[in-house]
Parts: C-alpha cells; sequence; structure tokens
C-alpha cells in the first residue's frame, strides 16, 4: 500500500472510529466509557496520529528529536513500533515540556510548552480516541479547537444577536491556561471516561513538568500550552461554565466562547450586570479569576462604542434605509491590535539589508503568503474594505522604499506609480482590485 493509500485507509478508520464513540456518547449523556486505552496504541490510529503531528509540522521537544530525523534518520516505522510497544506494556512516561516564548502584539511574551514528538503523538492519538465522546456534551455557544467550527462562525453568531442585544460582557480570564485546577479538571474527565489507564495518561501530561533551559519545574497547576490534548482539555473545563449558562441563565444573554475568550450579548444593561455576577460566580468555583483591566461592559447601542473580540472589532455602524431612517448594523473590521500587528510582519519581512538582492517579484511572492491569510480572515464584511485598503498601502510604501533602497534612490519613497504598475496583477491586494487613496489622516496612521 502506497503512502497516499495508507493516508486515506488510516484516516477512514479513525473517522469511524470518531463516530461510533461520537454516537454512543450522544445516545447516553451519563455514560462513562471504561476500555479505550486499547484503542489509543491501535497502529492505524497511531499512524494516523503520527501523520497529522508531522503535518502541523513543529519544532522538537527537549530530547532534541525532530519530525525531519524521524523520517529520514531514525524510521517512522521503528519510531512508531517503539511507542506502540511503550503503550501496550505500560513502560510509557512523558517528558517534561520544552518552555519557549512568542512575542505578543503588546510587547509581552506568551509562555508555550512543547512535547516531544513521541509525547504529541501519544496526544493526538489519545485525543481522537476521547474527542468525540466530550464533543457529545459540549455546547453549541463553543467554538474554539472544535471539529467543523471555527472564529468566522462565532462572529456571525455575535452578527445575529446583535439584532435584540444593546449591552456586551467582554470577559477576559486572567492566565487562563496556567491556573486550570488539575484536580477539578480530572473530576470533570472521569465523568465521561472510567478507564483508569487513559486517566493516568492524562494525569502524566499535566505533572509532566517544565524545562527552561536547564531549569526543570514543577506543574501542580494549569494545562502547558502547546500540547496537542491542552485545547480539548481547556474546552472540557470551561464546559462546566457552558452547561450551567445553558441550564439557568440563557434568558440574560446569548453567551459565545472561542477557547477562553468569551462575550455575553444582552438585551438590558441590569441583564448584563447581572451576567457579570453569575459569571464571577462559576469562575470562583472553577478557580479562575477575570482580569479587571481587560473585563469590560459595553453599550452597542449605536457607534459610539465597540469590542474586540477573536482580532475583529465589533461595532454597530449607521447603514441608511428607505425613507431616510438610519439604523445600526453590527460590523466587523480589523482591530487596531491586527492592524498594528500586521504591519509590524510586512516591516519585519521587507526590512532586511539582505533581502536588497533579492528580485522584487520574490519580494512580493513572500508577502502574498502573509497577506493571504489576512485577506482570508478578515474580509467578512464590505465596510472592512476600507481598513484593509490601508494595509495595502502600506504594502505599497514598503515595496517602494525596498525599491528604492536597492537602486539607491534618495528619495526613498518616490516612484509609487512605478511600482504600483510593477505589481499589478501579482500581489495580492486586500480590499478589492482597485487602490483608493486613504484621507489625509488614514494615511497617516497607516504609515
Amino acid at each position: 500500500m502506497n503512502a497516499s493509500k495508507l493516508a486515506n485507509y488510516t484516516d477512514a478508520k479513525a473517522r469511524q472510529l470518531w463516530t461510533t464513540l461520537y454516537l454512543c456518547a450522544k445516545e447516553n449523556p451519563k455514560r462513562r466509557f471504561h476500555a479505550l486505552y486499547d484503542k489509543v496504541y491501535r497502529p492505524d490510529i497511531l499512524a494516523e496520529a503520527w501523520r497529522r503531528v508531522r503535518a502541523n509540522k513543529g519544532s522538537g521537544g527537549v530530547d532534541g528529536q525532530t519530525i525531519e530525523r524521524i523520517v529520514h534518520e531514525y524510521g517512522e516505522s521503528k519510531f512508531l513500533n517503539e511507542i506502540y510497544l511503550d503503550l501496550k506494556r505500560k513502560r510509557y512516561h512523558p517528558a517534561p515540556v520544552r518552555r519557549t516564548y512568542i512575542p505578543k502584539a503588546d510587547g509581552k511574551q506568551r509562555p508555550l510548552g512543547i512535547p516531544t514528538i513521541r509525547d504529541r503523538v501519544v496526544q493526538m492519538a489519545t485525543k481522537m480516541v476521547i474527542e468525540p465522546i466530550f464533543e457529545a456534551d459540549f455546547k453549541d455557544c463553543s467554538y474554539g479547537f472544535r471539529p467543523k467550527r471555527n472564529a468566522h462562525q462565532a462572529i456571525a453568531q455575535i452578527r445575529k444577536a446583535s439584532k435584540q442585544a444593546y449591552w456586551v460582557v467582554d470577559v477576559d480570564i486572567k492566565g487562563y491556561f496556567d491556573n486550570i485546577n488539575q484536580e477539578k479538571l480530572m473530576k470533570l474527565v472521569e465523568q465521561r471516561i472510567s478507564d483508569r489507564r487513559v486517566l493516568k495518561l492524562i494525569r502524566k501530561w499535566l505533572q509532566a513538568g517544565v524545562m527552561e533551559g536547564v531549569q526543570f519545574h514543577e506543574t501542580d497547576w494549569g494545562t502547558p500550552q502547546g500540547g496537542v490534548i491542552s485545547p480539548l482539555l481547556a474546552n472540557i473545563y470551561l464546559n462546566y461554565m457552558d452547561t450551567i449558562w445553558e441550564k439557568q441563565f440563557s434568558h440574560l444573554g446569548k453567551l459565545v466562547r472561542y477557547a477562553d475568550d468569551f462575550v455575553v450579548m444582552c438585551k438590558t444593561k441590569k441583564d448584563a450586570l447581572e451576567s457579570i455576577q453569575v459569571i464571577k460566580a462559576i469562575m470562583s468555583k472553577l478557580d479562575l479569576t477575570l482580569s479587571k483591566e481587560k473585563s469590560r461592559l459595553i453599550n452597542i447601542w449605536d457607534n459610539t462604542a465597540g469590542f474586540d473580540f477573536l482580532g475583529f472589532h465589533h461595532r454597530k455602524f449607521p447603514v441608511l434605509i428607505k425613507g431616510g431612517k438610519r439604523i445600526y448594523v453590527m460590523s466587523h473590521i480589523p482591530s487596531k491590535k491586527a492592524m498594528k500587528e500586521m504591519r509590524r510582519k510586512i516591516k519585519m519581512y521587507t526590512e532586511p539589508r539582505s533581502k536588497l538582492y533579492w528580485p522584487l517579484h520574490e519580494v512580493v511572492q513572500g508577502l502574498n503568503r502573509k497577506l493571504k491569510g489576512f485577506k482570508n480572515y478578515y474580509s467578512i464584511s464590505t465596510i472592512a474594505a476600507r481598513w484593509l485598503n490601508k494595509i495595502d498601502w502600506y504594502v505599497i510604501e514598503r515595496l517602494t522604499l525596498f525599491v528604492n533602497k536597492k537602486r539607491n534612490v534618495r528619495n526613498k519613497h518616490s516612484r509609487v506609480g512605478e511600482v504600483m504598475k510593477a505589481t499589478r496583477g501579482s500581489l495580492v491586494k486586500l480590499a478589492g482590485e482597485d487602490y483608493r487613496m486613504p484621507k489625509k489622516e488614514e494615511h497617516r496612521k497607516a504609515v
């Protein structure tokens, strides 16, 4: 069987297992599953887990093993066979995660815990087995890190709810992943899983510890961001809130959650204030606290205020209808933070002097990869074109600067028209086919 056929076979087998477990869990909401561990090390499940980990790429963990080394030197069959035997003979033990940091738009750094490739494969296999069981319980208000769900669907719910909502509770949980109570998390997992071997696996990952340089740190709280199974565990933990809200407090407003970020769309200020007290009480039960600096209560009656969520700024903009009447309709534009981060990426890509030796078309090809992702995510409303146009102009200005530096032209910002002509048809445009010169103040902000 060639590689393509094998991938299709393992994927089909994994989907068949997923569907079976999901239907069983959906049929009986109180059922606890006890025979799951042998499915984790099933050869076809391990093969599919490895295929997904390999496709996700990523760097290695504390053992220095990389995906490339496994593929080209160590051998994939040998690698998977060792995992199979370790799991079957119950001698598998995870390594500590490798601590690394990624920069945030506000200048701070987000800590990530990178498991070894071996641990990522076992986590992926375990996730494939237990995810459908919990998916049967997850509520419709949750959109983050779930199959066939995404941020655009969450935004569509906000737009729908905004037709009857005039107040928004914008919630930020302080250090969510670092402050999950592991004991309470395991109790929530145990409501659906009674297989002690699987429970032991999850506990091992939670308590594997972190290596920061040569320093080892124990992990008695939280789940490491960066682990394959961490998003699922994070959803299991907050599903407690989703369930309580749906059963007892849905009359207060529409809850829309994406991982640890969520908002409540309320009709009245009274409902919004009551929602805040309910959320605080639920967070207290989960040993979590709200960030006072980032959590907000916003009036979205008109276009005087809005809120940021999932990289967008959500605000009601004025629309004229028949008879000259003005109404306010919810729309979504890139947030200031997202715009700033995109400009940073464009500048970082075009700034290095080493790239002055590149032909213009190669620089454009590299930029296009960044621009396509930004366009696919942010061009979901017609009103967003005005903001996307600012990025289009910023790209032209950076390319003009690049070309003039390359030619040692004294006026670094001249020949804009020449660059526009040279890149026409090859450069991805976020706001459509034609450029629209931003207003003077907009143009200045774009730069």
